[in-house]
């Protein structure tokens, strides 16, 4: 007999999924796909006025086979105009081997969380070990989660934090180092803290590259995150053409990451690209040879990180009791009446 179907809030899901849970979950995920045994991924994005929506879909076995559909809309004009989050949506989550309909979920806090994973994961293997010092880009919300997941695998003593709204970088500032107990200090230009640091994040909707060639230190790690679609745009394409690139899954990122720039400008070759993340994780390819590399992880976000945490939060919340019980599937006999009666036997 199948579980209930659930359907979880954010509160829902802020509860039974943890950073730490995500970034174990994310890194399987991407072990997963280079071994061959994940569905997907496969991604769908549709332009909408100052917007846009995507669609990622993708499947990984766990202690049980999933299947997980995200649809989600960007609007980065929301918070000013509307008072509305700048990310939206929803995940359908299902039973891989049967198609059973186990949970739909809110997905901003899945997404939050697994795009900070996935940078907490590329760091594991790509930055340099002795790597205390960080710019963070951008002083969202992803900005927050970039910083305390890099936090989890790199022991670091400082911070640089930079936004264009000069007031927000403050107040991550002052809130991130009490809870991160680092220093976290704010800084006007790029220009002035990334050549002090071990590693770079950037998590903005810019659509013109800031993070420049000149800026990088020998031995850096930067995690580029903000581009999820053509227009958006973080780094400098001749970065990543002197750099070792690593991507999440390589034909996303030449369509919509920041390789999509480098590519669109004679810059880079996708057979000059290292390699995607799960090759490394799997240990197929090298991760960081050198203490002088610059490494590039170009992350565009993927269905394996959101099945992967959905299938956490789907199984904590479960065991916790956690959400409204749903049946969006009739019994079987009613099916069977209801699609004979509206010849639906071939659906």
């Amino acid at each position: 007999m199948m579980p209930p179907t659930l359907l979880l809030t954010r509160v829902d899901v802020a509860r039974c999924l943890s950073l730490g849970d995500c970034i174990l979950a994310v890194e399987q995920a991407f072990r997963a796909h280079a071994e061959g045994r994940a569905l997907g991924p496969g991604a769908l994005g549709v332009h909408a006025g100052d917007g846009g929506f995507h669609v990622k879909a993708a499947g990984l076995p766990h202690s049980r086979s999933y299947f997980a559909a995200k649809i989600n809309a960007n609007f980065p004009r929301n918070p000013e105009r509307l008072g509305l989050p700048m990310i939206q949506g929803i995940i359908y989550l299902c039973d891989a081997e049967n198609g059973f309909p186990l949970a739909v979920m809110d997905s901003i806090e899945i997404t939050i969380l697994r795009t900070g994973a996935a940078s907490a994961v590329a760091a594991k293997y790509l930055a340099r070990e002795d790597a205390p010092v960080m710019t963070i880009c951008g002083c969202g919300n992803q900005g927050r989660v970039q910083l305390r997941a890099l936090a989890q695998v790199r022991k670091l003593e400082r911070a640089f934090a930079f936004d264009i709204d000069a007031e927000k970088a403050e107040t991550f500032a002052r809130q991130l180092s009490a809870e991160l107990h680092i220093e976290v200090r704010t800084v006007r230009e790029v220009a002035t803290a990334a050549p002090q640091s071990d590693i770079c994040v950037t998590c903005t909707p810019s659509r013109q590259a800031f993070l420049m060639r000149e800026h990088i230190a020998p031995g850096t790690f930067v995690a580029a995150v903000g581009a999820d679609s053509p227009e958006k745009h973080e780094l400098d394409p001749g970065l990543l053409a002197g750099s070792k690139v690593v991507v999440d899954i390589l034909e996303q990122c030449a369509s919509i990451g920041e390789l999509h720039h480098a590519l669109q400008g004679g810059w880079m070759r996708c057979d000059e690209v290292h390699a995607e993340l799960g090759e490394i994780v799997a240990g197929r390819k090298p991760g960081r040879e050198s203490a002088e590399e610059i490494i590039i992880f170009d992350s565009t976000g993927t269905a394996l990180q959101d099945v992967a945490a959905a299938a956490i939060a789907y199984e904590n919340a479960l065991a916790a009791g956690l959400g409204r019980r749903i049946e969006f599937a009739p019994a079987p006999d009613a099916h069977q009446t209801r699609s004979a009666e509206y010849g639906l036997g071939n659906l």
